[in-house]
């Protein structure tokens, strides 16, 4: 009889509603093995019961311990399968033991590609996709000349790095002096010309072979750094419908990135004035929030236990119809509403799925509370949202 696979999960509670990844790997009979910083009394039960064995390291930035987990882990259990964290923060240690024990994945010479933005804009032009134009700079002077060549406003940003931290929209010349007072001396900052255009996203999971066996997109309401700027409301959503542009782009950059066995998050432009999209960035993880949970109730599946299958068998077993639209709807502790959380959940019942209390270090974006709804039209959609953050 073969022996178990052996999956090592990278700071494994982390986000708490990634912990079903242990829980349904575990169903499959594989060997779900925890490495984290967090004390094992901690964990939730639930997580306690789906680990086989949870090593706990004073550090997780000291190399060297969680380097010593991973050894012991192989040597009580035999080679190691898999090593996944499925979070940005830990991409570049789980590719370094990844290549340290010879597993299956991205590699540390990997991590140039997926996690800066200059060489992933030239994997962009090199597929043949039209891109923002920018690059890095060296020095204040050299991006006072990138600005005048690329004119104002243009976006500068940490060349590698996630999400809207520390990224600034610079209006003037006098912005850019200002910048140049507050920015962060020990980053590399990449400029590029501000798109006029929406965020969307193509997203998914790819099989062994890199074929994509489930995809997805998101939709928002508005930028993140309007709705930080402005301490506003903000929602978005999986939609069941996606243009098919979206869809080929996305396809080739799954292709060009070389994704295997893995989640993707790809952001493009879709610019206002002719529609194109343009590749913005790749993530060659989860998208953040509750986003994966409402791929499930957007297709009526359940994305952890297909990823197993795909660990376990290299197969994808649900059929994807996209029968929903699933929006998430912030609900600011600072703004007063017209319509209480039990009015929505009263007036909409029949699309409800469940209202969120969100941790405060994310509330400035997600709000201290989210309502999670389905519809099948955008039109009832829009009349949720509207109906949820009506203000007085």
């Amino acid at each position: 009889m073969s022996r178990p696979l052996n999956f090592i999960m990278i700071s494994p509670h982390f986000p708490t509603n990634f912990e079903t990844f242990a829980v349904r790997m575990r169903e499959h009979g594989i060997n779900t093995l925890g490495i984290a910083d967090a004390p094992y009394e901690h964990l939730s039960e639930t997580l306690r019961h789906s680990l086989t064995e949870y090593y706990r390291v004073d550090n997780m930035e000291d190399y060297e311990q969680v380097y010593r987990a991973v050894a012991y882990f192989a040597h009580k259990y035999g080679r190691i399968d898999r090593i996944e964290s499925h979070n940005e923060h830990w991409l570049e240690l789980d590719a370094k033991l990844r290549t340290d024990f010879n597993v299956f994945g991205y590699k540390s010479e990997d991590m140039l590609a997926i996690k800066t933005k200059a060489q992933m804009k030239e994997i962009f032009r090199k597929t043949g996709l039209k891109v923002a134009k920018g690059r890095v700079f060296k020095d204040d002077d050299d991006a006072r000349n990138l600005a005048k060549e690329l004119g104002f406003p243009v976006i500068i940003k940490p060349n590698s790095g996630v999400g809207a931290s520390d990224t600034h929209k610079v209006k003037s010349i006098l912005e850019l002096e200002d910048f140049f007072g507050y920015k962060n001396s020990h980053v590399e900052y990449i400029m590029e010309e501000f798109i006029d255009g929406d965020i969307v996203t193509f997203d998914g999971l790819t099989d062994h072979d890199g074929n994509i066996v489930f995809y997805a997109g998101l939709e928002y309401s508005e930028a993140v750094l309007d709705t930080v700027e402005k301490d506003g409301d903000m929602f978005y959503y999986v939609p069941r419908d996606i243009s098919p542009q979206l869809i080929e782009l996305g396809k080739q950059c799954v292709k060009a990135f070389n994704v295997k066995e893995r989640f993707f998050h790809f952001e493009f432009f879709r610019v206002k004035a002719t529609g194109e999209f343009l590749p913005l960035e790749i993530n060659c993880r989860p998208p953040g929030g509750l986003t994966i949970d409402m791929w499930n109730f957007a297709n009526d599946f359940d994305v952890f236990r297909e990823y197993a299958n795909i660990v376990m068998h290299n197969k994808f077993y649900s059929n994807i119809t996209h029968p929903w639209n699933v929006v998430y709807i912030s609900r600011k502790a600072n703004q007063h509403y017209a319509n209480s959380i039990d009015d929505v959940c009263n007036k909409f019942a029949a699309n409800i799925i469940s209202v969120q209390t969100v941790p405060g270090i994310f509330a400035k974006i997600m709000g201290e509370h989210g309502i999670l709804a389905r519809s099948e039209t955008i039109e009832q959609m829009r009349e949720i949202v509207q109906f949820a953050q009506k203000k007085y």
